[in-house]
């Protein structure tokens, strides 16, 4: 089973390394490293790695925090390994197909970000609807989005009332970003984490201003 692994790390030389060290001691598998964020000599790493059958995901928190100044942000199981960088692809198919545009991008965007989901919503003086969801979105309706117009992106608070008490009992981080303009916006989910960091909010700002410029806004 697959697993992704949040970590904060020393930004050294040789850490990661024994990070992919230890994680082996325990038949960790590492399948890709994308690096989240960097700063202050401290890096934030998402790992997915293959754990053996039998073994349980506390072994990869264990391992990972044998080394010294490594803590484990979240782990979560993660279905297959996806591509970070596909942006390119995903704007490219977005164009060529403009009428379906929204449907690909509230698809595409949790590949490229490692989330559970995405939707894309729309406020207007008659109301909040949604406008495209992931295959993976739950059937909630849109309707109360105390936080559209949207001015910039965000980290929403995930204990907010207009949240649904499913996505509160499992643990939704949630981001925000608008989709150019601010009454329509591009919203993204983790259930169970982690937590969606500065650097991936700004990813998302600025993938989500290209798909509005392909769509015409």
């Amino acid at each position: 089973m697959s697993f992704l692994l949040r970590v904060q790390l020393p930004d050294s030389p040789g850490t990661l390394g024994a990070v992919a060290t230890a994680l082996g001691t325990v038949g960790a598998d590492i399948l890709s490293v994308d690096v989240v964020e960097r700063g202050g000599g401290v890096a934030i790493d998402d790992l997915v790695v293959e754990l053996p059958s039998g073994r349980l995901p506390d072994a990869l928190i264990t391992a990972a925090e044998s080394i010294e100044g490594v803590e484990v942000d979240a782990v979560r199981p993660y279905a297959g390994i996806l591509d970070t960088h596909r942006e390119l692809e995903l704007v490219e198919e977005i164009a060529a197909q403009p009428k379906s545009g929204l449907d690909l991008l509230a698809e595409g965007v949790p590949k490229i970000i490692r989330a559970g989901w995405a939707v894309v919503v729309e406020h207007r003086e008659s109301g909040t609807r949604r406008l495209a969801s992931s295959s993976a979105a739950p059937e909630n309706p849109f309707t109360d989005l105390p936080w559209l117009p949207l001015e910039r992106a965000t980290v929403l608070d995930g204990e907010e009332d207009w949240i649904p008490e499913t996505w509160k009992e499992l643990g939704t981080e949630l981001a925000a970003t608008p989709l150019g303009k601010p009454g329509k916006a591009l919203l993204v989910a983790r259930p169970g984490g982690p937590n969606f960091r500065a650097a991936e909010v700004a990813r998302l700002a600025h993938f989500a201003g290209i798909v509005a410029v392909v769509l015409d806004g």
